[in-house]
């Protein structure tokens, strides 16, 4: 039998199934005597005081090695002692007489189920933290040792519900071959740390804890999001075989990391990195990439009560510019509102928030967090190569509205006597098709533009991209997409102004030809698509680029399109 699910972490891997079933508890319905208040308030601080030492104990194994991953217990640690919850949690016991674990339980899944009904996935994926941390405790309270996959009698291929954070961060990583799971997204814990272990995995397979059974042999196909059962001996074979291709392509890979992108013909290609934290994990990529393309900066903003100081931000900007040296940090602008919420910024409810004050529109609403982040920015000019880029640019009066913020930021330090570079760009995403449609005049502006094809895919194509009931409308090789991208970059290759692609579309396998084809010298991308990226422009000759582009415009669907580029470079990405 064939299930098929999500390849969120490719490879291929054989082996015997564990079912991992984590601690579940029944918790009590019973209502607790009044005179026995004050006890089950102790047991419950008790519970939480030694379900800190266990987040502790994991958060400083893992400091060691890996502080991204630290970080996660960290913010477990900070979710145990939420001031909110734990309030509520005492409420209920003192007023309503719960169980701690039944006050426990509601209050951790009230909270959750918030989180849960975000439309951001990031946001969204944050339940499964509440949800693990509510385990935890109540596991705790209840005196059962902790299970975890830290310590497997062999290798194994682990099937799950879901695996949470605490799960995923003490993997026994020699041990797991594959992993399976019932739910989860791209996003989620289970396949950001099983993409940054190696670990093939394959979430979304449904009914998976049903169908697959204690010890049985499964092939796990993360290439195709596919896994066998009762697999024959062919197909074993057939297994290893596409296991030991996929090593070497792998291998092969690797070699492109550092490798200069230059075409046969010799057309040089910026490779530069989308930078959405600035752990040591993601700073790695400052080692193989010629600069920050992105730097989403909405980092600094969540998570927290308050808004980041001037100082706090300075910090960090003068970090990564540090980081980078002479290649440019390309710094955009806070970009959050409607979809996006902040606990330090108070933000009213909007029907149909894509469309609604985000971005750019909402820091020219709250000046003083534009200028705040333009001050520290600035600032931090002096340690590289800065450039400022302004989100959800819909006009040309944005721009000079933009242009004017900074301008007055600018004379302000110089009041202050404050030193920042005379020589940082200033420049706009290309997200919205009316200002791509205005490039010709938008180029005369600015210093530079970076092409967010995510968006652009999403407002030229009338389709929320976070809806997965209209996800098939959401097309990426749109040639109604591509001739956007085509004109914006005429505009300011004409002006000799420099245009990057940023968005999803610049590390993706297929899609980076075109972007090359049409003019782009600039991709952007994370840092898992960089070596594939080299590698494609280093054997991609510019005359093929541009015939491939040329013809991705003139057909009329995506679906042609995709089968078109699929056919047209297979060679380079066997």
């Amino acid at each position: 039998m064939n299930y098929h699910g999500n390849p969120v972490s490719r490879g291929i891997a054989a082996g015997p199934v564990f079912l991992y079933q984590p601690f579940t508890a029944a918790v009590s319905d019973i209502q607790i005597e009044e005179n026995a208040v004050g006890r089950a308030i102790g047991d419950y601080e008790a519970a939480r005081h030694n379900a800190c030492n266990e987040l502790e104990t994991i958060r400083a194994r893992l400091a060691a090695s890996d502080l991204e991953k630290a970080k996660i217990f960290t913010a477990h640690i900070d979710i145990l002692f939420d001031e909110a919850m734990d309030g509520d949690i005492r409420e209920l016991i003192e007023q309503e007489r719960c169980s701690p674990d039944r006050a426990i339980d509601e209050v951790y899944e009230k909270y959750a189920k918030i989180l849960g009904k975000s439309p951001d996935p990031l946001i969204k994926e944050r339940a499964s933290d509440i949800r693990d941390v509510k385990t935890r405790l109540i596991r705790v309270w209840n005196g059962v040792p902790e299970k975890n996959l830290s310590s497997l009698p062999s290798p194994a291929v682990i099937v799950v519900h879901d695996l949470l954070p605490s799960d995923t961060a003490t993997l026994d990583r020699e041990n797991v071959l594959a992993i399976v799971t019932e739910i989860g997204g791209s996003t989620s814990h289970s396949a950001i740390i099983a993409r940054s272990y190696g670990i093939p995995a394959i979430l979304g397979v449904e009914k998976a804890m049903e169908r697959f059974t204690q010890g049985e042999t499964v092939i796990v196909d993360a290439l195709t999001g596919e896994v066998i059962t009762r697999p024959t001996e062919q197909q074993l074979a057939d297994c290893a075989e596409k296991r030991r291709q996929f090593a070497a392509r792998q291998t092969q890979l690797h070699a492109f990391m550092e490798k200069e992108a230059v075409t046969p013909d010799g057309v040089r290609v910026d490779i530069e990195l989308n930078l959405a934290s600035v752990g040591e994990q993601e700073l790695e990529g400052s080692k193989c990439t010629d600069g920050v393309g992105l730097f989403r900066t909405e980092f600094l903003y969540l998570g927290r009560d308050t808004l980041p100081t001037e100082d706090e931000q300075f910090e960090i900007y003068r970090m990564v510019l540090t980081k980078f040296g002479n290649r440019p940090v390309t710094l955009r602008t806070l970009d959050v509102g409607g979809d996006k919420k902040l606990d330090c910024l108070n933000l009213p409810h909007e029907e149909n928030p894509f469309l609604g004050n985000r971005a750019l529109r909402l820091c020219f609403d709250r000046p003083g967090i534009f200028r705040t982040q333009l001050r520290a920015a600035l600032r931090a000019s002096v340690y590289g190569n800065l450039w400022i880029m302004f989100p959800m640019v819909g006009s040309m009066d944005d721009i000079r509205h933009a242009k004017q913020v900074v301008s007055d930021v600018k004379e302000e330090l110089t009041a202050e006597g404050v030193s920042f570079s005379p020589d940082v760009k200033i420049g706009i995403m290309i997200e919205i098709p009316s200002i791509a449609l205005m490039a010709d005049f938008a180029a005369q502006e600015v210093d530079f533009a970076s092409i967010g094809t995510n968006d652009l895919c999403q407002y030229t194509m009338a389709v929320d991209r976070l809806n997965p009931a209209v996800s098939r409308y959401y097309q990426s090789y749109s040639p109604a997409l591509f001739r956007l991208v085509k004109h914006a970059a005429d505009m300011f290759i004409k002006n000799s102004k420099p245009i990057c692609v940023c968005g999803e579309l610049g590390g993706d396998r297929l899609g980076a030809a075109v972007l090359i084809g049409l003019g782009v010298r600039k991709l952007s991308m994370s840092i898992s698509s960089v070596a594939q990226t080299r590698k494609l422009v280093n054997e991609l000759p510019m005359k093929k680029a541009e015939e491939i582009a040329a013809k991705a415009l003139s057909l009329s669907t995506a679906q042609e399109v995709e089968q078109y580029l699929n056919d047209s470079l297979k060679d380079i990405l066997a």
